[in-house]
């Protein structure tokens, strides 16, 4: 009976001490992925404030008169087009395709 009693004791322990150790290992990765998710987010808040404030259009206003005064000029984007080299011929297509709207 004592045997059993010191068996069953000694199994609880052991299974104890897995358990705990498994665990442990989980906290673990747990702790590392949700560091690395707070420091990716933090870098992807910079970056999108970054990006929203120097792409806003009023920014680029702002950038165009500062820094380029009145070199820039605005262009239909229909009409820039793309070279291709095809077995030494050269072919020019639209950049971009022109959308036909039938009314």
């Amino acid at each position: 009976m004592k045997k059993i009693l010191l068996i069953c004791i000694f199994s609880l322990i052991l299974t104890t001490s897995l358990i705990k150790n498994s665990t442990k290992e989980i906290e673990d990765k747990i702790f590392t992925s949700s560091e690395n998710i707070r420091s990716l987010k933090m870098r992807f808040g910079d970056e999108m404030l970054e990006y929203n404030y120097l792409s806003s259009p009023q920014k680029i206003k702002e950038y165009q008169s500062q820094f380029f005064e009145n070199e820039l000029i605005n262009i239909d984007i229909t009409k820039i087009q793309k070279i291709i080299l095809n077995e030494d011929n050269l072919e020019i297509i639209n950049f971009v395709n022109k959308l036909k709207i039938d009314e």
